[in-house]
């Protein structure tokens, strides 16, 4: 059993995700051969992680021009769907539309679609990989650290972002082992990032969300490392809600609190936080199945995370520190052609 597991691939006209709904009990694959499959396994977290739902909806635009006329209304309707099927994190949009112009500029857009969205998708693991480098280099040698959610290859389409940097300094005798909270109300940290760790042979502690400030300040825990679905052009985090109270606890406790995440999720049209959108999940996620009948919940997916409790911003670029100044590559900026 390889120790890295891949998100998706791509074969035979059909793409492959696994289905993350099913871990750990089970490692099992959702099979998409039409974009309004892609669609509903990134509605219905089958795929999650900002990378990985840009990557699949980046392949569902594939599937699209694969069997409709591009353009026509029938197109349009599929682009936008795919491209709004979650709100809040900004590699999803910047895929789907990239992907989808190449496709309406050719004259085969079906060739053209999937040449950009594998294109993408080897650009990723390359983003990584630099994330990963420049993440490991930030953490003291014989350090545990925390992380929140899950930031692995899963997420990826690579080894992962705050995950790959810690796997990283694991394979440089950097980091001792990771704290991971659980993550609720849907346990990605519980399902998915002590799973990765398993396989990576990385020792891993879980603990409840709540549990993190007595932890943080008890001096155990060397860094806090986590990811990012959206960064507002003054540096403001969107990322998995719990994300906000983390990071006040690390700067009270005087511990480095680091996001990485690729270029790509830096939205340079959003002015700050104030203005992402946070998209709200079914309350069902929370009141199931210990609430009292007739309970109410709210149930955000994402917080925001003011720019100023940042540490460090480590991109495929290097490691950023605030205030910014993120230049004309980044985001939906980017140049980068297939």
């Amino acid at each position: 059993m390889s120790a890295q597991v891949q998100s998706m691939h791509w074969r035979d006209g059909r793409l492959h995700l696994v289905d993350q709904r099913a871990l750990p009990g089970r490692l099992e694959h959702v099979v998409c051969s039409s974009w309004q499959q892609v669609r509903e396994a990134i509605c219905s977290l089958a795929v999650r992680g900002a990378p990985a739902i840009g990557l699949a909806g980046a392949y569902g635009v594939v599937l699209a021009a694969q069997r409709l006329a591009v353009p026509s209304s029938a197109w349009t309707e599929a682009v936008q769907a795919l491209r709004t099927a979650r709100p809040t994190a900004v590699d999803l949009s910047w895929a789907v539309q990239r992907v989808a112009r190449d496709a309406e500029a050719a004259t085969n857009p079906a060739e053209a679609a999937l040449r950009t969205a594998m294109f993408l998708h080897r650009q990723d693991a390359e983003r990584c990989a630099r994330i990963a480098k420049f993440g490991a280099e930030l953490i003291p040698a014989g350090s545990w650290v925390l992380t929140h959610c899950h930031t692995g290859a899963l997420a990826t389409g690579g080894e992962g972002t705050a995950l790959g940097a810690i796997a990283a300094a694991h394979r440089a005798g950097r980091v001792l082992g990771v704290y991971a909270d659980e993550t609720r109300p849907l346990w990605q940290g519980a399902r998915l990032t002590a799973w990765e760790c398993g396989r990576r042979g990385i020792p891993c502690r879980l603990l409840v969300d709540g549990a993190a400030g007595g932890l943080l300040a008890s001096g155990r825990v060397a860094a806090v490392l986590v990811g990012a679905d959206r960064i507002a052009a003054n540096g403001d985090i969107a990322n998995k809600v719990g994300t906000y109270p983390v990071a006040v606890l690390a700067a009270r406790s005087g511990v480095p609190f680091y996001v990485l995440a690729p270029e790509s999720t830096i939205d340079s049209g959003l002015p700050s936080g104030a203005d992402l959108p946070i998209e709200e999940r079914p309350g069902g996620e929370v009141l199931s199945p210990v609430a009292a009948p007739g309970t109410e919940a709210y149930n955000p997916a994402f917080d925001v995370t003011p720019a100023e409790l940042v540490t460090a911003l480590v991109t495929e670029g290097g490691v950023l520190r605030w205030p910014y100044a993120f230049g004309i590559s980044a985001g939906r900026g980017a140049t980068e052609r297939a």
